[in-house]
C-alpha cells in the first residue's frame, strides 16, 4: 500500500515490518519521531530510557535475549552511547540490533554539527543512510538481516532533511522471524581482555567481509548519465545532485558509507570523465576516494560546514542558479524565545536581576541566555551544568560561590545530571543547583520522563521523587519553589547563596504548552495607569509589547501567569 509518510515514521514501519519487538531510546531532534511512531504499533515494546546509554543497552540486551531490538538518539546522543557501542561492536549480537542516529548539519536544534560516520569508522561498525522516506523504511528492514548476517550492530544514519520530509512508501505486513534462543558464550560475550582480545580479529575480518559486500549490496547504486561528469554522493545530498544535474552527470549513490566500497568507486570513476564528492560536513567518502588514488573535487568546491542546497550546489559547480526574490532585511527577526507563561522565566528573571552568574544546560531553558534576560553563560552537554558548577566553584571558592548557581531540566537531570549532583554530595562544594521541573521533556516536543509518572504510551508508571533522591544523595537543603511567585524566588535564591552548603532548588510548574494545564484569562492593560516604563519588558515575554507609548497584551498569547503583574508598581497589568 501506497503512503505519504515523514522520514522518522517510515522508519518506524520499517522496524514494525522486520518484526521489531523491542525499543528504547531518549528523545532528541531530529530523531525523536522514530520511536514516537513504533510506539503507536502495539507489537512492539517501546520506553523512553533516561538517556542514550541505557537505551543502547537495553536494546543490546534484548537483542542478546534473541528478539530484534533498536534504539534511536540525535548526534550528540551517540557521543553518550559510545561506550556500549564500542564494545558491542566486539561481541556482535545474537538477533539483530540497529541503532538510529540522527546528525542535524545546519545545527537547527543542537550544540555542535558533529558527523556520526566518524563514530562508524571508529567503532568499526556498518553504516547506512537513506536518502527518503522509501529508503528509511527499506534500509531499516535490511539493516536487521545485515545485523544478523554479520554478527554486528548496524547504525543507520539520518540526517534533519530525509527524518522530517515526505515521500511515497510501499508498506508491506510485518514479519516476525523466530526469536533467536540464547545460548550462554562466555567467551563471545564477556569483554574482558582475555577475551576482548581474541574478538577484535573477528572485527578486523568482518570489516573485510563488508567491504566486500558493499560492492555489490542492495544499498549502494549507479546511474549513468553523461559520463563527463561523475558525482559520488550519499543521503539528502543526492537529492540535491539530481535535482540540479538530472542526466547531466553520472550518479553512484552511496547507501552503504561504512565501510565504503572500493571496487565500486574505482569502476565508476573508470567510466567517467571528471570525478566530484557531494557529502555534507566531513570529506569522508572524499579522503577514501583519495586513498584509492582518485583525483576528485569536494571540499576544494563545497564547504565543510552547514547544510547543503540545490542553489548551494548550482553555484559552486558553476552552473546558473534559478531566479528568486530575497525577502531581504525588511522583516524583522524572529528568534526563539521562552513561550508566553513559561515557568522558567520568572526564575530566570530573578537570577538576572540578582546578577548571578549562571552556568546552564542543554533544553528549551538555553534561552535564559538570549536577550532580554542574558541569564545564561555556559552550555555544554546534557548535565554538565552540575559538573561544572563543582569545578567552578573548587576553582574559585568563595570568590563565585555566593554568586553562581547551576540550572539543569528535569529530564536532563535524569538523563546525566545526578552524577554531577553526587559528586557534589561526595566532594563537598558549596555549590547552589537549580532543577528547573516543568513535569516534561519540553524541548523534543513532551516526551516523559522518569520524573513524570507515564511511560510513552501516556499510561502510570514508576515515578522518582525528586526532592527523597536529592536527600539521599545527601543534600540537607532541598528547597521546592513557584517561579511564578518572584517574591518566593527571589528570597529562596539569596537564602540558598547565602548558605554556607550545597543545596538544591526545584522550581516546579509544569510547561505552559501541556495540554492538561488549565491557564487564567489574559491580562489586560490599563492604559490610564501605564506610564511605559517597559518594566514588563524585562522579561522577555513574546506576548508583551509597547505601541504609542503603553504596553500592549497579545490575548491570543497570554496565559494569564500573572509574572509581568509583578514587576508592574503601578498596578498597570
Amino acid at each position: 500500500m501506497k503512503q505519504l509518510m515523514l522520514g522518522n515514521k517510515a522508519f518506524a514501519r520499517g522496524l514494525y515490518e522486520a518484526g521489531c519487538s523491542v525499543v528504547s531510546s531518549y528523545p532528541g531532534t531530529p530523531s525523536t519521531e522514530v520511536t514516537e511512531e513504533a510506539a503507536k504499533y502495539d507489537e512492539i515494546y517501546c520506553e523512553w530510557a533516561p538517556n542514550e546509554k541505557v537505551a543502547m543497552e537495553v536494546a543490546f540486551g534484548a537483542c542478546l535475549a534473541g528478539k530484534r531490538s533498536f534504539c534511536g538518539m540525535k548526534h550528540v546522543g551517540l557521543n553518550v552511547a559510545a561506550d556500549p557501542l564500542y564494545t558491542c561492536s566486539y561481541t556482535g549480537v545474537n538477533a539483530g540490533m540497529v541503532i538510529c542516529v540522527a546528525d542535524d548539519p545546519g545545527m537547527h536544534s543542537s550544540q555542535n554539527e558533529q558527523d556520526s560516520r566518524h563514530h562508524a569508522i571508529a567503532a568499526k561498525v556498518p553504516m547506512i543512510e537513506p536518502s527518503d522516506s522509501a529508503e528509511a523504511l527499506e534500509f531499516a528492514k535490511l539493516a536487521f538481516e545485515m545485523s544478523e548476517d554479520f554478527d554486528t550492530p548496524v547504525i543507520i544514519k539520518m540526517c534533519t532533511r530525509v527524518a522530517h520530509s515526505q515521500s511515497i512508501v510501499d508498506t508491506a505486513e510485518r514479519i516476525v522471524p523466530p526469536a533467536k534462543p540464547y545460548e550462554k558464550n562466555i567467551a563471545k560475550y564477556v569483554m574482558m581482555p582475555g577475551n576482548a582480545i581474541r574478538r577484535h580479529p573477528f572485527v578486523e575480518e568482518r570489516t573485510r567481509k563488508l567491504i566486500a559486500y558493499a560492492d555489490n549490496c542492495p544499498f549502494n547504486k549507479v546511474e549513468m548519465g553523461d559520463t563527463k561528469l561523475g558525482i559520488i554522493t550519499s543521503s539528502t545530498s543526492y537529492q540535491y545532485v539530481k535535482e540540479v544535474f538530472g542526466e547531466q552527470a553520472s550518479i553512484l549513490k552511496l547507501g552503504m558509507v561504512n565501510p565504503l566500497p572500493e571496487k565500486l568507486i574505482l569502476d565508476f570513476a573508470a567510466r567517467v570523465d571528471k570525478l566530484a564528492i557531494v557529502e555534507e560536513l566531513d570529506p569522508i567518502i572524499e579522503n577514501h576516494c583519495k586513498a584509492l588514488g582518485l583525483e576528485v573535487t569536494g571540499k576544494d568546491v563545497l564547504p565543510m560546514e552547514g547544510e547543503f542546497s540545490q542553489n548551494l550546489l548550482a553555484e559552486k559547480f558553476g552552473i546558473k542558479v534559478p531566479e528568486y526574490k530575497s525577502l531581504g532585511e525588511q522583516l524583522p527577526n524572529r528568534p526563539p524565545v521562552m513561550c508566553a507563561g513559561c515557568p522558567h522565566r520568572g526564575l530566570f528573571y530573578t537570577l538576572a536581576k540578582n546578577k548571578v552568574t549562571v552556568l546552564g544546560d542543554i533544553g528549551c531553558y538555553t534561552l535564559g541566555a538570549v536577550a532580554p534576560l542574558n541569564a545564561m553563560e555556559m552550555t555544554l552537554c546534557m548535565g554538565a551544568s552540575i559538573s561544572a558548577i563543582h569545578g567552578f566553584n573548587k576553582a574559585l571558592g568563595e570568590e563565585s560561590e555566593n554568586k553562581t548557581v547551576a540550572v539543569i531540566g528535569d529530564s536532563t537531570f535524569m538523563h546525566s545530571g545526578m552524577t554531577g549532583l553526587a559528586n557534589i554530595a561526595y566532594n563537598q562544594s558549596n555549590s547552589t543547583v537549580i532543577v528547573l521541573d516543568n513535569s516534561i521533556t519540553g524541548m523534543t516536543g513532551h516526551q516523559q520522563n522518569p520524573l513524570t509518572g507515564y511511560n510513552i504510551k501516556g499510561d502510570p508508571a514508576g515515578k522518582i521523587n525528586l526532592e527523597a533522591l536529592c536527600r539521599a544523595m545527601g543534600f540537607e537543603r532541598i528547597r521546592v519553589v513557584d517561579p511564578y511567585n518572584l517574591e518566593e524566588c527571589d528570597t529562596v535564591v539569596k537564602e540558598e547563596l547565602a548558605a554556607d552548603e550545597p543545596s538544591v532548588i526545584i522550581s516546579r510548574r509544569p510547561c505552559a504548552l501541556l495540554k492538561y494545564v488549565k491557564h487564567n484569562a489574559p491580562l489586560k492593560v490599563d492604559e490610564t495607569k501605564c506610564v511605559g516604563c517597559k518594566s514588563c519588558m524585562k522579561l522577555g515575554c513574546p506576548a508583551i509589547s509597547i505601541k504609542n507609548g503603553k504596553a500592549v497584551i497579545d490575548t491570543t498569547l497570554c496565559v494569564g501567569c500573572g509574572v509581568c503583574s509583578q514587576l508592574c508598581r503601578l498596578g498597570a497589568l
